[in-house]
């Protein structure tokens, strides 16, 4: 089989679309500050409102409650440092409402600012998610009182792919008095969000998840939510979120949005067919390996993969030479030697989640690429189980 190079790690990021390269190209030349009056400004708030609309559109959500940020982050953030202003600032024990509610597989942005809250005396529930990553509501109940002031949860988990309910875990958030935001940067462009069917008061989307520009994100802040500003400066987005209008970054997300909204059927479609493709070539090829994350909620473009007596760095840097590009786990964590906390927090051990690949499929996966995985895969797991003291053991899951 000859040599091709296939990406596979679309949940790291995406490539620019050529319909969203060209849209920026174009605004190169709206040179004008986005907060000034004069013609030149205007033209370029004109930009930014019009993708500001677009971006809403994707949502199901009024363009007015779209705020510019610099991406997943920084939206995240913004959400938890409100809260914890909102609660009682910077130390001591809260009064009233001051409790936050999140699950143990969150993306480390959310995980460290809610470890954060609680370094200052706040107390949070991480809330456990069973073998596929749902979560139990059973626990999740249980933390709720009239003290919870924030609960969130991510949509679909960027790692394993597995999709929460939501619109379920907001209806009772808001029965106990609780603000509801959702982390959906993994979920928006891939499956149906729409935030007034999910009843969500803030939802974070990064646009180069959707075939956009780095640098360039976004929060749903649902009308009469509160939210402080976490950067201060001029008086850009309402006062809410100061800095120079990034125009070209703007302009990029909308057109990018627009794309996605246009398309999401046919891309949930096309990468589910082709992630299956893949799931039943790897079943049919390696024995023993097991598969991570909910078998129908679940990301139509991902597949999260254990590989027992192989070890995922190695499994990486072979596939690489071979000109496959994938993941161990979320690019945010890359660098860490522990464990993927998703896959320990589903109960999958050290050595599982040691031996685990993440396929992130998207719009420039073939089923040429899918067939190559699966004809170069095989050979580098004898390869490396041949070499480890740790043999596999049972049936594929």
């Amino acid at each position: 089989m000859d040599k091709r190079s296939v990406y596979a790690d679309y949940n790291a990021t995406t490539p620019l679309r050529d319909e969203v390269k060209a849209a920026m190209i174009e605004d190169l030349d709206i040179y004008g500050n986005a907060s000034s009056m004069h013609a030149s400004g205007r033209q370029a708030r004109a930009r930014v409102e019009e993708a500001r609309q677009a971006v809403g559109a994707l949502l199901g959500a009024p363009g007015q409650d779209i705020i510019f940020t610099s991406g997943g982050s920084e939206s995240n953030n913004t959400v938890f440092e409100t809260m914890r202003s909102l609660a009682g600032g910077t130390g001591g024990k809260p009064q009233g409402r001051g409790e936050f509610i999140t699950t143990a597989i969150e993306h480390p942005c959310v995980l460290n600012s809610a470890k954060y809250c609680e370094s200052l005396g706040f107390r949070v529930s991480f809330i456990p998610v069973d073998g596929y990553g749902k979560i139990s509501m059973d626990a999740f109940k249980a933390a709720l009182s009239d003290k919870t002031l924030l609960v969130s949860v991510m949509t679909a988990n960027n790692e394993i792919g597995t999709v929460q309910d939501i619109k379920e875990i907001s209806r009772l958030a808001k029965e106990a008095g609780a603000w509801m935001h959702t982390d959906a940067v993994q979920a928006v462009g891939k499956i149906p969000v729409n935030v007034l069917d999910l009843g969500v008061d803030y939802l974070t989307m990064s646009c180069h998840k959707i075939y956009g520009p780095k640098g360039i994100g976004a929060l749903y802040v649902k009308k009469g939510a509160p939210l402080l500003p976490l950067i201060h400066g001029g008086h850009q987005e309402d006062g809410l979120r100061a800095g120079t209008y990034n125009n070209i970054g703007i302009l990029g997300f909308g057109k990018a949005a627009e794309l996605a909204a246009r398309d999401l059927k046919e891309y949930a479609e096309r990468t589910s067919s082709l992630r299956d493709r893949l799931k039943k070539g790897l079943l049919a090829e390696i024995p023993s390996i097991k598969f991570n994350g909910h078998p129908v909620d679940t990301l139509p473009n991902t597949l999260n993969v254990s590989f027992p007596g192989a070890e995922g760095e190695a499994i990486l840097l072979s596939m690489d030479i071979m000109g496959i590009e994938a993941s161990t786990g979320s690019a945010c964590a890359s660098g860490s030697l522990e464990p993927s906390h998703v896959l320990m927090a589903l109960g999958v051990g050290p050595e599982l989640a040691h031996g685990s690949i993440r396929f992130s499929l998207g719009l420039g996966t073939s089923a040429e690429d899918i067939d190559y995985i699966i004809g170069t895969l095989p050979p580098i797991i004898a390869r490396l189980r041949a070499m480890s003291t740790l043999k596999p053991s049972g049936t594929a899951v």
